[in-house]
């Protein structure tokens, strides 16, 4: 039995954009038709490379700044998710660079829960890697603020839970607007020991 299993949930790109500003306090990205990416990523964006230094979300793993494996070169978000955070703000429209997201992907729900390990594998076989959900930031927020006042603040709240995942290059390749992609999750169940060490 393979240890990777190939859904039948299938999706497709309605959006893609590439970070190209690392010293901006807010996090945009520019919007694209297509990407190539390779093993480091989006070449040239913000967040390419295959070591990272670490930050606050592995602070209990690595001290600050300590250089790691980059299984964060990209973000990707839900466009189902999108449009019910663009609701619960009250907005007639979301602009997803604002989400600093390379990729928005419509067909999956419950996006920002893919279990970590999954693979996203595109018509032409490029395939990315879920590493884990990602986190509404206040940089998000600002950005937002800067072009809509008064509503940046809100946007934490009604992201939680659906700021989609971060996502790593297994196979790299190009990716164009209107690709599918078809979900492949492990072949495993929910780890379930409890605190002292026992299973549940």
């Amino acid at each position: 039995m393979p240890a990777l299993i190939k859904t039948d949930f299938y999706g497709q790109i309605s959006w893609i954009g590439a970070v190209v500003h690392r010293d901006r306090v807010e996090v945009e990205t520019e919007k694209r038709d297509e990407l190539f990416l390779n093993w480091d990523g989006v070449p040239g964006a913000a967040h390419s490379g295959r070591q990272r230094a670490s930050d606050s979300r592995v602070l209990q793993q690595h001290k600050l700044g300590t250089q790691i494996a980059n299984v964060r070169q990209m973000s990707l978000v839900g466009q189902e998710e999108v449009n019910q955070i663009s609701e619960s703000m009250g907005l007639e429209n979301f602009n997803p660079s604002w989400l600093g997201a390379n990729l928005v992907i419509s067909g999956f729900p419950d996006f920002s829960h893919l279990p970590p390990g999954s693979r996203l594998q595109f018509e032409n076989g490029t395939t990315l890697i879920v590493d884990m959900q990602n986190r509404p930031c206040h940089q998000i927020g600002m950005t937002i603020e800067r072009d809509l006042p008064g509503q940046g603040k809100r946007f934490k709240m009604h992201a939680k839970g659906k700021r989609g995942v971060t996502a790593w290059v297994e196979r790299p390749g190009l990716i164009k607007l209107g690709y599918s992609v078809r979900l492949h999750v492990p072949d495993q169940r929910a780890w379930q020991a409890d605190e002292e060490g026992q299973l549940l």
